[in-house]
C-alpha cells in the first residue's frame, strides 16, 4: 500500500496499514542546529522522511518575502509583513484599510496570479497534479493560509474587525464579499486543475477559547467557510482544515460547514475533549504539542504523549493523523525521541 492510499484509508475509516504521519522542519531550524545533527535524524527516520537524500554542505533555505528577517514585504492584497528570525513567519505591521477611508478604491489581488500571497502558475500546478496521480501521489492543493478570517485581521487589524463586527458595520459585508469572491475563484482553479485534497487552513483559535465569538463565526465567517467548501465536497475532493489553538467552541460548526478532517491542536484542546467529541466521527489530523511537553519535557515524557494520544485517538479502522511542525527552541534530543515515537507507534495498529 502506497502512502497515498494509506492516508486516504486513514481518512475513510477503511483500516490504513499505518497511521499517516506528516513531519515537518522549519526553515528556522537550520540556522538554529547543528545541520549534520539534522541531516543524520531525516536519515535516521525513513518512516517519516521516505524519500529523503542527504543533501551535501550547507543547507540554505529559500525563504519567502513575508519570513525574512529585516526585510519589510507587502503582500497583494496591500499588507506590509515583518519578522525578525529568517524563516519564521512574520506579523502584519501595516493594515491597508486601517481606517476605511480608502475603501472605495481598494481592490482585490488577481486570482490568476496569486493566492493572495505569493504569485502561483496554474498551468504548472496542473501539470504538477496530473505528475502526482499518475505516479501514486494525492492531487494535493488549498487556500493560503488565512484565507479569510485571517485576511480580514490583516486589512483591518483585529481589534478593528472585532469592533466591526461588534457594530455590525456595513461596510465589513463588502470587504467580507470581497475576500469570498477571490478565495472561490482560487478553489475554483484548484478543482479545474483536479485537486483531490482541498486545505482550508485558518487559525481561529487563542490559547484559551478562540479569537471571536461563535456568534460572530457564525454571522460572519462560517457562511464563507459554506460556500467554499461545498464545491469541493461536491465533486468528492477531500475537505481538510487546519487551526492553531483552542477551537472547542467552534468544532462542531466547522465540521457541519463541511470539513472532513479537522488538524487541531493536542494539548490545547486537550486529549479527552477531543477523544469524547472527535475520535471515530469525524478524521483528526493531531498537531503535536510544541509548547509544554516538547519543548520542556524529557525523551520518555514525549514517548508517554504519543503513546496516549494513539490509544486514546486511534483505531485499527483509522480517523487519526499527526501533523508536526519542529520548531526553533526544541531540545535536539527532544526532537529525536518525537521521530522514535511516531515511528514505533505509527504501526501501534497494525
Amino acid at each position: 500500500m502506497n502512502r497515498r492510499e494509506n492516508l486516504l484509508r486513514a481518512v475513510r475509516f477503511e483500516r490504513p496499514e499505518t497511521i499517516p504521519v506528516h513531519f515537518r522542519l522549519n526553515q528556522t531550524v537550520w540556522h538554529h542546529y547543528d545541520q549534520e545533527a539534522l541531516k543524520d535524524l531525516c536519515e535516521a527516520h525513513p518512516m517519516l522522511f521516505p524519500d529523503y537524500e542527504r543533501p551535501e554542505g550547507e543547507v540554505v533555505p529559500d525563504y519567502p518575502p513575508y519570513a525574512r528577517a529585516g526585510r519589510p514585504w507587502t503582500d497583494p492584497w496591500g499588507c506590509t509583513w515583518e519578522t525578525t528570525d529568517n524563516g519564521t513567519t512574520g506579523v502584519v505591521t501595516v493594515h491597508p484599510l486601517a481606517t476605511w477611508d480608502d475603501f472605495e478604491t481598494y481592490t482585490a489581488p488577481d486570482p490568476a496570479k496569486t493566492n493572495g500571497r505569493l504569485p502561483i502558475d496554474w498551468d504548472a500546478r496542473a501539470e504538477w497534479m496530473r505528475e502526482a496521480k499518475a505516479t501514486g501521489q494525492l492531487a494535493a492543493g488549498g487556500l493560503q493560509h488565512g484565507h479569510t478570517f485571517l485576511t480580514l485581521i490583516d486589512i483591518r487589524g483585529y481589534t478593528n474587525l472585532i469592533f466591526d463586527m461588534a457594530d455590525e458595520e456595513p461596510r465589513l459585508w463588502k470587504l467580507i464579499e470581497m475576500v469570498e469572491t477571490f478565495n472561490a475563484e482560487v478553489v475554483r482553479r484548484y478543482l479545474d486543475c483536479g485537486v483531490e485534497w482541498m486545505g482550508y487552513p485558518e487559525d481561529l483559535g487563542m490559547q484559551r477559547g478562540p479569537m471571536l465569538s461563535p456568534d460572530q463565526f457564525r454571522k460572519y465567517i462560517k457562511p464563507s467557510y459554506q460556500r467554499l467548501m461545498q464545491p469541493a465536497r461536491e465533486k468528492g475532493v477531500i475537505v481538510h482544515m487546519h487551526s492553531d489553538g483552542d477551537v472547542r467552541d467552534l468544532v462542531d460548526d466547522l465540521i457541519e460547514g463541511g470539513v472532513e478532517v479537522i488538524n487541531l491542536q493536542d494539548l490545547v484542546n486537550d486529549i479527552d475533549w477531543i477523544a469524547e467529541h472527535l475520535a471515530g466521527k469525524t478524521c483528526i489530523d493531531l498537531d503535536v504539542d510544541r509548547q509544554k511537553i516538547t519543548r520542556f519535557g524529557t525523551p520518555a515524557e514525549i514517548d508517554l504523549l504519543i503513546r496516549e494520544e494513539v490509544e486514546k485517538l486511534g483505531s485499527k479502522l483509522g480517523g487519526l493523523m499527526f501533523t508536526v511542525g519542529i520548531y526553533a527552541g526544541i531540545p535536539l534530543e527532544n526532537i529525536e525521541a518525537l521521530m522514535d515515537a511516531l515511528e514505533r507507534y505509527a504501526t501501534y495498529y497494525s
